[in-house]
């Protein structure tokens, strides 16, 4: 009966009975489950790093992201590159609701994307190249960086060196070339949060293989973007690829012919999927605050509030995530700033031992309301936010300095004026005296 009762109060409430506590729920949204042979590679490394795959067609009527408020999934992966319209509850709207509440999503197209993704791509500040009107669709085409094995030169081989500098994202750069066969992304600039992560050629461009060009294409060059992602401002995770194959097995165990014979064994395609993945589902690049403490210098409790010039000591304790495990995260750019309204002081925090940072300043001579305001933001790591409110108050009368040196002036025009006054009333009453022995 309790039990019962437990249930029906839950439902009341709104509330999901068993939430996630790994952030590995993964929902994979397909449009033939024959995805699940041919990708079998990827998403075998995410069932053994302990991921909750769940396989649905993308038009399955029972689809939904949400279930009384609560998120069903951590994760949402589509490989469905030519969806229009999904099924259930299941539309635009949730899954930006989905990004807006944390979760994090997978979108891999191909060359004739669908209408629905290319506006979810949109919202994400990326743009999907258009597919043309031929039934091929377009690709990224490079006439000088293709594999010898394609004649239409629509599976190009690109360099290590064009993946953002970010080994978090996506691991060293000092790996054998990968393999791209798909469209172009075009990435809107003005968005701080979004990162090329791949990008062709300057000698490619995106159009379809088998027309003629009559016009010249929306993508040319180093604006042709591979793959991109986008880490919002709640830390949520979204990558966009304009190949479904990039993650296949056939890319991940292919070789590489590139013009002028050389030969690499095996693309690096497997290797940047895995750390991009670990990436982009919060295994890695996560970082969050320990402890936070302020103090006087030479005290242990934090005041209940500072006093002008005073000598504050600030300390905070980082963690980043690690296979799962957390520990200290060591980094030697983290900032402090003691703000009221605009940073009276900004500081960098030393760093004293693995994980934790100290820093000692001086209070400023102004009272008033001041945080102590960490706000770290870093290529590829989850921002960490931390604001410590204190008050700053003059000082009390007996808390002055019996002589200021800066008052020694009035002192000095204080002390000669009594001075004055006894001279003139010794000469006064002592000529006084003299006038009246005279007379």
């Amino acid at each position: 009966m309790s039990k019962l009762l437990f249930i029906f109060v839950v439902l009341l409430a709104g509330r999901s009975v068993y939430p996630s506590e790994t952030g590995k729920r993964t929902l994979v949204l397909v449009d033939n489950f024959l995805i699940k042979e041919s990708h079998s590679i990827f998403f075998k490394s995410l069932r053994e790093r302990g991921h909750q795959l769940t396989f649905k067609s993308a038009d399955d009527s029972s689809l939904t992201l949400f279930k009384y408020g609560d998120l069903l999934y951590d994760n949402l992966i589509i490989f469905s590159p030519k969806v229009d319209e999904f099924g259930g509850k299941l539309s635009k709207k949730m899954i930006l609701d989905f990004i807006d509440e944390g979760g994090n999503l997978l979108i891999a197209t191909g060359s004739k994307p669908g209408v629905l993704l290319r506006d979810i791509a949109v919202e994400c500040g990326i743009e999907i190249d258009s597919p043309g009107t031929s039934f091929v669709g377009s690709f990224v085409i490079d006439h000088f960086h293709y594999d010898t094995s394609d004649a239409s030169h629509s599976l190009i081989s690109v360099d290590p060196e064009n993946l953002i500098d970010a080994p978090v994202i996506v691991g060293s750069r000092k790996i054998a070339p990968l393999l791209y066969k798909g469209i172009g992304l075009l990435v809107n600039n003005s968005n701080p949060l979004v990162l090329k992560l791949l990008t062709a050629y300057s000698t490619s461009y995106s159009f379809d293989p088998f027309a003629d060009i009559d016009k010249t294409p929306h993508l040319i060059g180093r604006e042709t973007t591979l793959l991109a992602a986008i880490q919002t401002r709640n830390n949520a995770r979204a990558v966009f690829s304009g190949s479904l194959d990039f993650f296949s097995d056939a890319a991940f165990l292919s070789k590489i012919s590139k013009i002028g014979g050389k030969e690499y064994t095996k693309s690096s395609n497997e290797v940047v999927v895995n750390h991009l993945s670990r990436w982009l589902f919060k295994e890695t690049g996560v970082i969050r605050v320990k402890s936070v403490s302020h103090h006087r210098l030479n005290e242990i409790e934090a005041p209940m509030d500072y006093t002008i010039t005073d000598m504050a000591v600030f300390a905070m304790e980082l963690e980043h995530k690690v296979n799962d495990e957390w520990k200290p995260f060591s980094a030697r750019d983290l900032q402090l700033e003691f703000v009221r309204i605009d940073p009276f002081i900004r500081t960098n925090v030393p760093l004293v031992s693995e994980g934790k940072y100290k820093v000692v300043f001086t209070i400023p001579d102004v009272y008033g309301v001041f945080k102590f305001l960490v706000d770290y933001k870093r290529i590829g790591y989850t921002s960490v936010f931390s604001s410590t409110q204190v008050s700053v108050r003059p000082l009390k009368h007996t808390e002055y300095e019996r002589f200021i040196q800066s008052a020694y002036p009035y002192y000095f025009s204080a002390f000669s004026m009594m001075i004055g006054v006894f001279a003139f009333s010794f000469v006064f009453l002592h000529a006084d005296m003299e006038k009246s022995k005279t007379d």
